[in-house]
């Protein structure tokens, strides 16, 4: 059998690359099960969360940001603490990037305020003097998908089986689309209030809601927001 194959160089390369790929799923598979499940008390992105994701990734945020922490001291000294595969679990799709232009923001929410990302998004360099970030004003002015969002945040539902409406702590409420608006506006107030702008607040009151209010609502979930109360204070201590 073997001598066989060593003179039949097609068949050899076949019985070859089916021999190794056995082995590489043998090898790589339980890892990848166990590591890909979701971290011990994630949440799911709420549907104005969604909305703001959807708007990153509109405007290219990725092409000069990461959202991956790797274990460096270096990195974690700067930037919190290292990311976890689990952690994007509910990522579709995942934003890692391959730039640091600006710096990563898988942490981002642990550190900075709804009004400082307000300012930061209008003016940049009103913030940080150096920074070489393109404002976003255009976001203050344009309102948020909601139907494109809750659509997306029911496929992930329905189709992949992120937990929504599921009983615990770490559960986001969908609903039905009507329920969804009412937590959706319910939780683009908060942000509105805190961002301290007064043409988003009159916007919100006639019942629009910015991009840039879903952007923040994003931007501020990244972090260790996203798990349950618990495993925020384990994983700070």
């Amino acid at each position: 059998m073997f001598n066989w194959l060593e003179k039949n160089p097609f068949f050899f390369t076949v019985a070859f690359l089916l021999v190794f790929s056995v082995a590489g799923l043998v090898e790589i598979l339980p890892g990848f099960a166990k590591t890909a499940r979701p971290i011990e008390g994630l949440k799911p992105y709420s549907v104005l969360e969604t909305a703001g994701r959807q708007v990153y990734m509109k405007e290219g945020c990725y092409n000069c940001h990461s959202q991956l922490i790797r274990p460096f001291k270096a990195e974690t000294d700067r930037y919190g603490e290292y990311s976890k595969s689990g952690e994007y679990a509910y990522d579709r799709p995942f934003l890692w990037g391959s730039k640091r232009i600006g710096p990563d923001l898988h942490r981002v929410g642990d550190n900075k305020t709804s009004d400082w990302h307000s300012n930061h998004m209008w003016e940049p360099t009103s913030v940080v003097p150096n920074s070489i970030m393109p404002s976003y004003k255009h976001n203050f002015s344009k309102n948020t998908d909601f139907e494109t969002a809750y659509a997306e945040a029911y496929t992930n539902k329905v189709v992949f089986g992120v937990p929504y409406d599921a009983e615990g702590e770490n559960s986001i409420k969908l609903g039905t689309l009507e329920e969804a608006k009412a937590e959706f506006m319910k939780e683009a107030e908060i942000i509105v209030l805190e961002m301290k702008n007064k043409d988003i607040e009159e916007a919100f009151k006639n019942g629009e809601v910015k991009e840039i209010v879903a952007l923040i609502a994003y931007m501020n979930s990244l972090g260790q927001k996203r798990r349950a109360p618990a495993q925020n204070i384990q994983a700070n201590k």
